[in-house]
C-alpha cells in the first residue's frame, strides 16, 4: 500500500504542467520575498523618476534662442532670450537652476535625519503610501507651472523644497523593508540588483521627460507625477512590512553556526507534529509583536562604521547627484546636442550605473570587503572622469563608453553603501537584536550622504561659468575624499585577509 502510494504521488508530480511545478518548486516564504523585493524596487523607481524632469527640462527653460525659428506674428522685446522661460532667460540661469536643485536638496538632506526616526515609529505602508501620494502632488504642481503661467523663481523653489521633504520617506523605508526579509547571505548582490531601480527611474524619467520637454514640459512633470500617486496607492494596499505579519520565516541576520542556525529556526518559527502515519506537519507560530525601543540618534551614531560610510557616501553622493542634475546640460552645452537628444543621452550614464551596483555587490560578496570594494572603484573613477571631460565629446562611440564606464564607477559605490551595507550596519551584532535600528541608520547615511547631494549640484552652478574643467576637478576632487574616509576600513579589512582569518559575508567588527 506504501508502494503504491509512493508511486502514485511520483505520477501525480510527473503530470503536472511545467509552470505548476515551477510555481511550487518555490516556497511560500520565497514568493513572499520576491514580491517584497519587486514590489520595493517599483516604489523607488517611481520616487527617482518624478525626481529627473528638472534635468531635462533646463535645457528647455534656457535656449539658444538665435537657433529657434521664431513666429512670424510674434511680438518680441529680446531678441536673445524671446523663447526662454522666465525668469530663467536672465545672465545667471546657472545659478538660478542651482537654486532650484538646492531647495529639494537641502531639504531632503535635512528631512533625511528625521525621516529614520518617524520611519521607526510609524508603520512603512502607512509612510510610504503617504510619502509617494503627496510627492506626486508637488511634481504635478511644478508642472502646472506650465500650464498657469507662472513665471515666479519663488512659486517653484517653494515646490522644490516641500517635494525634498516629501521623497525622504522613501529610502529609509524600503531599505528597513528589504533588510526584514532577507538576511546577510548573498546580500550585496541581491542589493546590488535590486539598487538598480534608482538608475531605472532615473532612465524612465528622463525618456517620459523628454517625451514632452519641446512641446508641453509640464507634462514632463506631470505624467512622473501621477505615476508615483499610483505607485503609492499600490503600496497601501499590498506592502508587508515584516515576514512575521503573514507568519512567514525571519530572516538570519547574524552568522551562527549550522546546527544552532537551524535549531533556532525549528525552535522559533514553528511547531512540527509527528502523525500516525508518520507524515510530518509544519505549524507556523503566531506572529510575535517587536516591543524593542527604537534605537537613539546617538546610539545608531555609535555603531562601528557609520560615521566612516556616511563620510565617504556625502562626497560620493555629491559626484553622482551632479551628474544627474548637470549631465544632460553639460552634453547640451559641449557636444551642441538638442535638450531632448542630450536627456536621451545621459541615459546611458544610469545603465552604467546599474551594471556597477550589481558588480560591487558581487564583488563584497565574494571577498566580504565591502570598504575595499568601494575605495577601489572610486579610486579608478577619478582618471575615468578626468579623461571623459577631455575626450568623451569627440565622437559618439567615445561618450557612450565613457559615460557607461563612469556611471558603473561612480554609482557603483554608491549603491553599495546605500543598500548592503546600510543593511549590515543597521543589523549589526553590537545591536543584540533589535530590529529596529535598520531604518535610523539608513537615514543617517543618506542624510549624511545626501548634505554631498546638495552641496554638488549647488557648486557645479557657481563654478560652470568658469568653465566645465573646473566642475570635472572638483568632482575628482570629492572622489578621492570619499576614499580617504574609507582608509581605516580598507587598512582592517586588509589585515583580516593578510592573517586569512575566516570572515563572515558584509562584515562583523569594525
Amino acid at each position: 500500500m506504501l508502494k503504491f502510494d509512493t508511486r502514485f504521488d511520483r505520477t501525480m508530480k510527473t503530470s503536472l504542467a511545467p509552470g505548476i511545478r515551477f510555481i511550487t518548486s518555490f516556497s511560500r516564504d520565497s514568493w513572499y520575498r520576491g514580491f517584497t523585493l519587486g514590489l520595493t524596487f517599483l516604489f523607488y523607481t517611481a520616487y527617482h523618476l518624478s525626481r529627473k524632469p528638472i534635468s531635462i527640462v533646463k535645457g528647455e527653460l534656457h535656449r539658444n534662442c538665435s537657433a529657434v525659428v521664431r513666429p512670424a506674428d510674434l511680438n518680441i522685446t529680446n531678441n536673445a532670450t524671446w523663447c526662454d522661460w522666465a525668469p530663467f532667460g536672465q545672465d545667471n540661469y546657472q545659478t538660478l537652476f542651482g537654486v532650484l536643485d538646492n531647495s529639494f536638496l537641502v531639504a531632503y538632506a535635512i528631512g533625511m535625519f528625521f525621516s529614520g526616526i518617524f520611519g521607526e515609529r510609524v508603520p512603512l505602508r502607512y509612510y510610504l503610501s503617504f510619502g509617494m501620494v503627496m510627492s506626486g502632488l508637488f511634481t504635478c504642481l511644478f508642472g502646472l507651472g506650465f500650464y498657469l503661467n507662472i513665471h515666479s523663481l519663488g512659486y517653484y523653489a517653494a515646490i522644490q523644497v516641500m517635494n525634498g521633504l516629501m521623497q525622504t520617506t522613501g529610502w529609509p523605508a524600503v531599505v528597513a523593508c528589504v533588510g526584514n526579509w532577507f538576511g546577510k547571505g548573498k546580500r550585496g548582490f541581491i542589493m546590488g540588483v535590486w539598487n538598480s531601480h534608482t538608475s531605472v527611474g532615473n532612465i524612465l524619467g528622463s525618456l517620459i521627460a523628454g517625451a514632452f520637454v519641446s512641446s508641453q514640459w509640464g507634462m514632463s512633470f506631470i505624467v512622473p507625477g501621477l505615476i508615483i500617486i499610483c505607485t503609492g496607492i499600490l503600496c497601501f494596499f499590498f506592502l508587508v512590512e515584516k515576514p512575521e505579519q503573514v507568519n512567514c520565516t525571519p530572516p538570519q541576520h547574524h552568522s551562527e553556526k549550522e546546527g544552532d542556525e537551524t535549531e533556532s529556526i525549528v525552535n522559533n518559527t514553528s511547531q512540527i507534529d509527528i502523525n500516525a502515519y508518520g507524515s510530518i506537519t509544519v505549524e507556523p507560530a503566531e506572529v510575535v509583536e517587536d516591543h524593542t525601543e527604537a534605537i537613539s540618534f546617538i546610539g545608531a551614531l555609535s555603531i562601528p562604521g557609520v560615521v566612516e560610510f556616511s563620510l565617504c557616501l556625502m562626497f560620493a553622493k555629491l559626484v553622482s547627484y551632479t551628474f544627474l542634475y548637470w549631465l544632460p546640460l553639460y552634453i547640451s552645452n559641449v557636444a551642441h546636442f538638442e535638450a531632448k537628444a542630450a536627456g536621451d543621452m545621459s541615459t546611458l550614464f544610469d545603465v552604467g550605473g546599474i551594471v556597477g551596483g550589481i558588480t560591487a555587490g558581487l564583488v563584497s560578496d565574494y571577498t566580504g570587503g565591502r570598504a575595499t570594494t568601494c575605495c577601489v572603484m572610486l579610486l579608478t573613477a577619478a582618471p575615468m572622469l578626468f579623461l571623459y571631460n577631455y575626450i568623451g565629446q569627440r565622437s559618439i562611440g567615445t561618450t557612450v563608453g565613457m559615460l557607461l564606464l563612469c556611471g558603473g564607477l561612480v554609482n557603483g559605490p554608491y549603491a553599495l553603501i546605500t543598500t548592503a551595507v546600510s543593511a549590515d550596519l543597521g543589523t549589526h551584532e553590537s545591536l543584540r537584536g533589535n530590529s529596529r535600528a535598520l531604518s535610523t541608520v539608513t537615514a543617517i547615511i543618506d542624510g549624511t550622504g545626501s548634505v554631498g547631494a546638495a552641496v554638488g549640484p549647488l557648486l557645479a552652478g557657481v563654478i560652470s561659468p568658469t568653465g566645465w574643467n573646473n566642475v570635472f576637478y572638483m568632482l575628482i576632487t570629492s572622489d578621492l575624499l570619499a576614499c580617504l574616509f574609507l582608509s581605516r576600513l580598507v587598512y582592517k579589512e586588509a589585515c583580516g585577509w593578510c592573517r586569512r582569518v575566516p570572515r563572515a559575508r558584509g562584515f562583523k567588527e569594525i
